[in-house]
């Protein structure tokens, strides 16, 4: 294979270290400095340009975008999308990740831990929100942070609210999360690739200090994860569209707390730790998968007009529930299946005689009109905490019927 490593530092240890699993296994590899390209765009020929030659071809691209130059460097690598290369993380899921606030949104809307979390602009919304994530102590934390920097620990509600305020005076964004005391001063990195974990760390704080990152003095030491960890790292990376991600994770007295989803992890504390070739995993991964570049399925779905994609949702009581998915008239409608949501498990390309059950959900590809008339009508979310009225049962002597 021949394989660019998109990199600004060529010298450092998991870029070095890539470039040696790379050569140990017979592929040809090159690093290539991310702000050296140009996009190039022209109808139906995207390309790209390096130090002003044509940028000749390659079977496999792996990103290591730095936070600093995220939009030109995720520019870049969706470019090579567009060229139906191989990306080992797609621009989407390198900038859902970057920004804290977007991928706990995200993360949010699934059956997965994270830690509570409010964003508020205005002051006096700030005490409330500390209120509805359970009080002091709290986290804050700013939403451009990196390796512990802008993380601090507020003991009580009116010295986060000053810290608070003092960091939006200088046009901070900060978010505030509640604090999991029992996982003060340490947290587990989880490293996956694909659909699995290949190696795992906890990193334990030193002294006094809350932040256990390496570059704060943090140690590391090597950890089994037990299942609920493994499944929830796993199921992270997934959920924000990466193949190589380093998930941070609290271990709360209710299971695994994701707090971060780094798209451009480091090899050198993981690999220390575990004494594990994980950036021999990440070349097996990508020579496994080179025949299969990162698609945009709604993009390239929905160019025929009328159509699109859609998931339905099969409620409890709905005609479908007990029905096999070849029994309806969803194909007569002109619409696929394309993957069947149970819970927390997906099919994909679930096979005709698959039995449909009360709350599954489906993930289709067809006519829009013929989807519209199958999409039940939006129901009022109920707000959390709120408690359900009792329905007064007694009927009315005028309004009874026999």
């Amino acid at each position: 294979m021949k394989i660019a490593i998109i990199s600004r530092s060529p010298n450092c240890y998991s870029t070095r270290r890539l470039k040696e699993a790379a050569l140990a296994r017979g592929h040809h590899v090159r690093v290539l400095n991310t702000l050296r390209f140009s996009i190039d765009l022209d109808k139906g020929s995207p390309d790209l340009y390096y130090k002003g030659k044509s940028l000749s071809s390659y079977d496999v691209v792996i990103p290591r975008i730095g936070a600093s130059i995220t939009y030109f460097g995720t520019a870049v690598v969706r470019q090579f999308e567009q060229m139906d290369v191989f990306c080992m993380n797609g621009a989407n899921g390198i900038t859902n990740s970057r920004d804290k606030l977007r991928s706990l949104q995200i993360l949010s809307k699934h059956d997965i831990g994270i830690p509570a979390t409010e964003f508020v602009k205005n002051r006096s919304d700030v005490l409330p929100a500390i209120e509805r994530i359970g009080g002091a102590p709290v986290i804050i934390k700013l939403l451009e942070g990196t390796q512990g920097v802008g993380v601090i620990l507020a003991d009580n509600n009116k010295v986060a609210e000053a810290i608070i305020e003092t960091l939006q005076s200088t046009k901070q964004n900060v978010l505030i999360q509640k604090f999991v005391a029992e996982s003060r001063g340490k947290d587990i990195r989880a490293f996956v690739v694909g659909d699995r974990v290949v190696g795992a760390m906890r990193r334990v704080a030193q002294g006094s200090e809350f932040r256990s990152n390496v570059h704060r003095g943090g140690r590391t030491e090597v950890v089994e994860l037990e299942p609920a960890y493994e499944e929830a790292a796993v199921r992270a990376a997934q959920i924000m569209n990466l193949q190589v991600a380093g998930v941070d994770m609290l271990e709360s007295s209710t299971g695994p707390q994701i707090m971060e989803v780094n798209s451009s992890p480091g090899l050198e504390g993981i690999e220390g730790a575990t004494n594990i070739d994980i950036a021999g995993a990440i070349m097996d991964y990508a020579q496994e998968h080179v025949r299969f570049p990162e698609l945009d399925i709604r993009q390239r779905l929905t160019v025929s007009k009328g159509y699109g994609v859609s998931e339905l949702h099969i409620p409890e009581g709905s005609s479908f529930v007990g029905m096999a998915i070849e029994a309806t008239d969803l194909r007569e409608k002109d619409i696929v299946v394309l993957a069947l949501h149970r819970g927390r498990t997906t099919i994909p390309n679930p096979r005709g005689a698959r039995v449909l059950e009360g709350g599954d959900r489906l993930l289709c590809f067809g006519k829009r009109e013929s989807m519209k008339d199958l999409l039940p009508e939006r129901r009022r979310r109920i707000k959390k905490g709120s408690k359900l009225k009792t329905l007064d049962t007694q009927v009315p002597s005028a309004q009874s019927h026999d």
